[in-house]
Order: C-alpha cells, then structure tokens, then sequence
C-alpha cells in the first residue's frame, strides 16, 4: 500500500473521481481527504485516502472526521430552515423577537433575513475576546447581543467569519431549547445515520484528523487584518491550526467547528435534493434558498439565502436552478445541484490557499463528478 492508495467505492461511472484523488496524493497537493457524492438519493462515490496526522502515520479511515470550517455554516442553515419549516421562525422578522437582548445599541430592527446574509454590520466583535469566551459560547453571544453595528445594517455584504454561527445558534436556542449542536445531532444526523459534530463528544476524538496549513493559508489570514474590515479576524484570533486542540472541537462553534466527513455531507445534501427530503419540505427548503443578496461582499461576487451561499463558482452550476451550500476554508465544501438531485462534498486535512482562483482540488473533482452524470445523460 503506497501514500497514493486511494480507499472506498464509486459506481463505474464516477471512477474518475479516484484517479484524481491517487493523483491529488500522489503529487503531494493533498495529503488526507475524502470525496462523496450522492445522487438520487443514492450514494454513488464514497472515497478516502491519505493520513489523518500531519506527520503520516496515521491513515485516513471510512470514518475518520475532520474539522470543515464553514461548511459548518450550511448544517446551521439547514437548521434554521427546519424551524421555519416548521413554522417556528419567520426570516423576515427581528432577531430581537427571538433573542430580545439582541435588540441593543441599534439593532433592534436587523432581521433574520439581513443577518443571514451577511449584512448584519456584525462581521466581529467590536470589544476583546479570548479564546476561551468564544468556546464557552456565551461569553461571546453576550458580546455580540450587547455590541452596536459596525456599519449600517443592509447597508454593505462583509462576510461574518465566526458570528454568523452565533447569529444562527442564539436565536435557535432561544426557540427550541436545545444548542444548535444538539439540535443538528437529533434533527439532521440523527434521521439520517451520519455524523456531524458541533461540539465533538470526547470518545470520537481518536478518529479526527489532524489539520496542517500551507504558508499562503496563514498570509491570507493576515491580509483579512489588513483589510478594511479586520473584525473577522480578531476578538479572539482564530488561526489554521485551532481545531488541533481539544477545546475547540468540544465547543459549539457553530459558524467553523464542524466535525465530520464526506460520505455524511453528501448523504445530507443528497437528502435536501431527493424527490423526498426526509429532513425538510420542498417549500421549506425554497424559503431557506429564497436570494437575501446578490452582489458584490469584501471578497468578491455572492449570492446569499438564509445562510447558505448560493450558485457559488466553486459549485460548477450546470443547470438553471440554484445550487447551494458552502465551501470551507482551507479547501473542504458541501453542496447540492437540485437539477442534478446530486450532493457534493470534499474535505480535507491539508489547509490551501489560492487566493481568488478556485481551490483546484475541489474544482476538479467537481468537474469530474459533472462529466459523470453528462455521461449517464444528466
């Protein structure tokens, strides 16, 4: 067995997906990951290979997890849909009518809807934070109830990097009663016989990966500190490798510490897009997707729904409906082609940078998965 062995299973069709990964290790551009897709309902490629720790010893297993950053963002959506599915939330509404503290210094009038996408003026916390106060969790939602706007609601899209995961969590808690890691766990992995972590359970810690980061990771990092809008790297700074430490994965990090792996999210997504979602109604899927904003954030071209990033380029949107999800940093993303009825997703414990240019890992093998359904006739 070489570092290039690539494990698991794909239906004929998709076998280009495994050479690529043997090709990804192989060349050293990946060192432990995992790839998955879902159509129909049906998994249909479920492939792993690599290391699970930076130093190579430890291989990648059908059940090893990893930390998926924001893709985290697209299950806390997912969440926030089923209340409103089941009409317990109404996006147009006041956070403040679900988290009454929220209403303080101006911002009683930020609706869901605005929040959602980005355009809350809560892209960090304006006051110091430690880490510690971010993994307690309401140290931080404190905070963020208790700060002003940093500019004019709905006045600019500037991604909220870690306080889009509390303005999800708080006004769910506050709803439901139980932690939006709770709720993903009993709601969405559980009907569906995955795992996904918002606050990892102590005896799952041997089968997480270990992430590792390349230099232009750590550079991007500053230059978001350099930025107009630094707040998203600040109060506390996150950096690449946190999710190696214990305390971050047993938090509810609900916007980035996500724990799981590919075959879970694209059984999730390839849930969402079946001809029956057993997670949520077709129309209750519709109003999670309805467009909050489409233009132009800090960082380039987005379209938003109610959290989810919509028709992203890194998607590879074939067909005229709206692809959705959310890719993670480093390079991990989860999606789903409603026209394709196909669920998407890659992760990966090797953290990459390339700035404005699609991570070509994920742009491959998603390009590779297309070729796949044009060949089996769409």
């Amino acid at each position: 067995m070489t570092a290039s062995t690539v494990h698991g299973f794909t239906d004929p069709r998709f076998a280009a997906l495994r050479h690529l990964m043997a090709e990804f290790l192989a060349e050293g551009v990946e060192t432990g990951g995992a790839v998955a897709v879902s159509v129909n309902g049906r998994l249909v490629a479920d492939l792993w290979g690599g290391h699970a720790d930076a130093a190579g010893h430890r291989p990648w297993q059908r059940d090893t997890l990893v930390n998926v950053w924001s893709v985290t963002k697209g299950i806390s959506a997912l969440a926030l849909a089923i209340l409103a599915d089941r009409g317990k939330l109404d996006y147009r509404k006041p956070v403040a009518r679900y988290w009454p503290e929220f209403a303080a210094n101006g911002k009683e009038a930020i609706t869901l809807d605005t929040a959602l996408s980005h355009q809350a003026g809560l892209n960090g916390l304006s006051v110091p934070m430690d880490m510690a106060g971010l993994c307690a969790g309401a140290p931080y939602a404190r905070a963020v109830a208790e700060m002003a706007p940093l500019w004019q609601p709905g006045s600019r899209c500037v991604y909220h990097s870690i306080t889009m995961g509390t303005l999800m969590a708080e006004p769910l808690r506050r709803i439901d009663g139980r932690s939006i890691g709770r709720f993903v766990a009993e709601e969405i992995a559980g009907p569906l016989g995955v795992p996904f972590h918002i606050g990892l359970p102590e005896d799952e810690e041997p089968m997480v990966a270990e992430l590792s980061a390349d230099q232009a990771v750590f550079d991007a990092m500053q230059e978001t500190l350099d930025s107009p809008y630094p707040q998203a790297g600040l109060n506390p700074e996150v950096p690449p490798l946190a999710p190696n430490a214990r305390a971050w994965r047993a938090a509810e990090i609900p916007g980035a510490n996500g724990q799981s792996h590919a075959r879970a999210l694209a059984m999730i997504y390839g849930d969402l897009v079946a001809e029956r979602s057993r997670l949520i109604s077709a129309a209750g899927l519709d109003e999670a997707l309805r467009m909050r904003f489409d233009g132009v954030d800090a960082g380039g071209p987005v379209i938003y729904g109610a959290g989810f990033r919509l028709n992203e380029a890194d998607y590879g949107r074939r067909g005229p409906k709206t692809t959705f999800g959310h890719p993670g940093w480093g390079g991990s993303i989860a999606f789903a082609d409603p026209e394709a009825r196909m669920g998407f997703a890659f992760v990966t414990a090797r953290m990459r940078n390339f700035g404005a240019v699609i991570d070509p890992r994920r742009k491959r093998l998603i390009d590779a998965a297309y070729d796949a359904l044009g060949r089996a006739g769409g």
